[in-house]
């Protein structure tokens, strides 16, 4: 009993506790008025448009909301979220992979994406700028 309370790993209960507490809609969302409505105005243009949402980048320390904004955006637009982190991109191949198999309009969100190496970083940029990969 002791080590399952001391333990790192989520349970899965603690996971769906976690993700049914995340606010799922941008009014759901507390804190950070100026952002909700700067992201309101970019997500309804897009969405009036009939075309993805332009590229976020969202900073700050852990705890402020960046996973759950992600989620909130790919709620907001109905589009499909693919969420891996910084360090797990260590090779071109790694962010290859996870690009071809994006469809339009999916959203992808990089965790701690302040740790690509600059190789990966110059790869991505490309990508997000031409999308297309070189």
């Amino acid at each position: 009993m002791r080590e399952e309370l001391l333990s790192p790993d989520l349970d899965p209960v603690d996971i769906d506790v976690e993700v049914g507490l995340r606010p799922r809609r941008l009014d759901e969302f507390v804190g950070q008025a100026e952002l909700k409505g700067h992201l309101r105005v970019m997500l309804e243009a897009a969405r009036e448009r009939g075309e993805a949402a332009d590229h976020f980048l969202f900073a700050g320390p852990p705890g402020l909301g960046k996973t759950t904004l992600a989620h909130i955006v790919a709620a907001e637009m109905d589009a499909e979220l693919h969420i891996t982190s910084g360090p797990a991109l260590e090779r071109a191949g790694d962010l290859a992979a996870i690009l071809t198999k994006l469809e339009p309009g999916d959203i992808l969100f990089i965790d701690e994406i302040h740790r690509l190496s600059n190789v990966i970083e110059e790869i991505l940029y490309s990508a997000m700028e031409d999308y297309k990969l070189d």
